[in-house]
């Protein structure tokens, strides 16, 4: 087995790739040299994550004309990326011939279908509205009566919100839907869900009630749940249920000036996790500011960042956008974080699996939190995070009456999401570390 790879790219001079493994024992570096464009770091941590490898440090410049990123990585085992076949997509990805602003085929991404896997021709579904127990239950099995396969969906909660993209084609023909009597019918079936059994308008009487939309789905699928939440936000804030306080996990998101190079600096203190980073400058991009700085790291289980920011036009944040970049972090940081079990679901697809499933989900009494759902072939690889709908820990004699009433029809994997544990990774790795900042080398250059 090889057990370092390095490999680069060039493309007029314009864009460098490098994957290092014999600079550093324990992971390996992606290096990404490119004229600087706008968007370009979000892109480049997007396919770092769709890949599912965990970003231990990173060091990212973008002063002047050209961008410069370090990151050190870990693929999902917490080892070395070696796999020819994922390095071959990181170098297809980022250089030439990529979706990356300053290659040949221009800025605009494809976005990710669920997952890594093509889903083929499909129509995409957005929903968001008030969430409720039982809720992706009754979604599926309303677009299983309409005849729509499901081939992949993703799905969050946040609080009291939900949002999720689903990708279905038609039962009998295989081909996305595009009828438009028949795909207002849909859109009419699924507000009337997304509403409640009571009915009532769309808007729940804060500007935020439910809506669904048929998308190109060109946006990534991730990069678009956080805009569909953070629309929400703009409308109506995210905060924590009335009469119930957010959680206290120890997140910490603060905004600053730095006098020295006359920037906004924003800090991030929180449990660390995969795709942090990427909620993360997904947000700051969407809000429409550039990270010119960032330094990345993990101590304990803690994940640590710098950004150095600026909105479009050049200038520093004021104060009442501080106060506003601070609120979106903190959403997007705890969007992604899971309390109770994963269920780990892989069989055969069929129409009304997912309808099925979810029903027995909440017959036992759970909630489902996130959801991803994919078919690879004839396959249905579905993970479900969920949780007493009573905000109660799970009963274990529930997850063995899943196991006996689920586990009949497809394979099923339960894990307990852990609460207190730091990202598995390998002995001698970088759980802990020094912090490079740019706060400190900006007041030595000063000095």
């Amino acid at each position: 087995m090889r057990t370092s790879i390095s490999a680069s790219t060039l493309l007029g001079r314009s864009l460098m790739v490098c994957i290092d493994n014999n600079t550093c024992r324990d992971c390996t570096l992606v290096k990404v040299d490119s004229m600087n464009k706008n968007g370009i770091l979000l892109e480049v941590v997007q396919v770092l994550s769709d890949l599912d490898l965990t970003i231990l440090k990173a060091y990212i410049t973008s002063d002047g004309g050209w961008f410069m990123d370090v990151f050190h990585v870990l693929d999902k085992q917490g080892q070395k990326v070696t796999d020819e076949k994922t390095i071959q997509h990181i170098e297809k990805a980022l250089g030439p011939g990529s979706n990356i602003p300053g290659a040949t085929k221009g800025s605009n991404s494809p976005g990710r279908s669920v997952g890594m896997h093509s889903i083929g021709d499909h129509t995409a579904i957005e929903l968001k509205g008030p969430d409720r127990t039982g809720l992706l239950s009754e979604i599926f099995a309303v677009l299983a009566e309409l005849q729509c396969n499901v081939m992949a969906a993703e799905v969050w909660t946040h609080r009291t919100r939900v949002a999720c993209v689903v990708y279905v084609n038609d039962v009998s023909s295989g081909q996305a839907i595009e009828d438009a009597c028949r795909l207002a019918g849909i859109e009419e079936r699924l507000r009337h869900v997304l509403r409640g059994h009571g009915g009532g308008d769309d808007d729940d009487g804060d500007g935020r009630g439910a809506h669904t939309n048929f998308s190109a789905g060109s946006t990534h699928v991730d990069r678009r749940l956080h805009q569909l939440m953070h629309a929400d936000m703009d409308l109506g804030g995210d905060g924590a249920p009335q009469g119930r306080p957010a959680a206290d996990d120890g997140t910490a998101v603060t905004v600053e000036h730095c006098e020295e190079k006359d920037y906004s600096v924003v800090n991030v203190r929180c449990r660390d996790r995969p795709k942090l980073l990427f909620d993360i400058v997904c947000t700051l991009t969407d809000m429409q500011y550039v990270v010119f700085h960032a330094a990345v790291t993990s101590e304990g289980i803690y994940g640590i960042q710098e950004l150095y920011i600026r909105r479009k036009d050049g200038r520093t944040l004021l104060k009442d956008e501080a106060e506003k970049v601070t609120k979106c972090l903190e959403a997007a940081i705890s969007r992604r974080v899971s309390e109770g079990f994963t269920l780990e679901l892989c069989g055969r697809d069929r129409v009304g699996l997912l309808s099925d499933v979810t029903r027995v989900l909440r017959e036992h009494g759970l909630t489902v939190t996130r959801a991803d759902v994919t078919t690879v072939g004839e396959q249905a690889v579905n993970v479900f995070y969920v949780r007493d709908a009573s905000g109660q820990p799970v009963d274990m004699k529930t997850i063995e009456g899943l196991r006996g009433q689920v586990g009949q029809t497809v394979m099923l994997n339960v894990k307990k999401v852990p609460a207190d544990k730091a990202p598995e990774r390998t002995a001698g790795s970088m759980a802990k570390t020094s912090f490079f900042s740019f706060g400190g080398l900006f007041a030595k250059l000063g000095a």
